[in-house]
């Protein structure tokens, strides 16, 4: 169950930067246009702009489900842990109690049965005074 959360936190953290260097990327590339064209209209900027843009919204589509993922697997993954210490635990205490019982009953000496009482008619009566 465990298998893959350390791919999807990897996505989760290192996407955004993805998207950030994209970013940049995007504005240096409307800085050389502008630097080119040697004017400053939308048509030189906007096509550096939107690669700016698209490369930003990549990262926080492959970063926003990586990250929501990761923490459903990690709630399940450490309620499993704390459901398998709990029967673990109670495993234990079972048997515990049960070898604590032999060993008391090993280490009780024998008793012997218990005699039956004789009746009241066969003890010898004493004369009263």
């Amino acid at each position: 169950m465990a298998r893959g959360t350390g791919l999807l936190a990897t996505i989760g953290s290192t996407a955004p930067f993805v998207g950030l260097f994209g970013t940049v990327w995007g504005i240096m590339n409307s800085f050389i246009g502008i630097s080119q064209s040697k004017t400053t209209n939308l048509a030189v900027v906007a096509p550096g702009i939107a690669e700016a843009l698209l490369a930003t919204a990549i990262g926080l589509v492959a970063a926003i489900p990586a990250v929501i993922i990761y923490n459903v697997f990690a709630r399940a993954i450490t309620g499993y842990r704390a459901m398998l210490s709990d029967a673990s635990g109670e495993i234990l205490r079972h048997l515990s109690r049960d070898l604590e019982r032999r060993s008391r009953a090993a280490a009780a000496p024998a008793r012997a049965p218990l005699q039956a009482v004789q009746p009241a008619a066969a003890m010898p009566r004493m004369p009263a005074e």
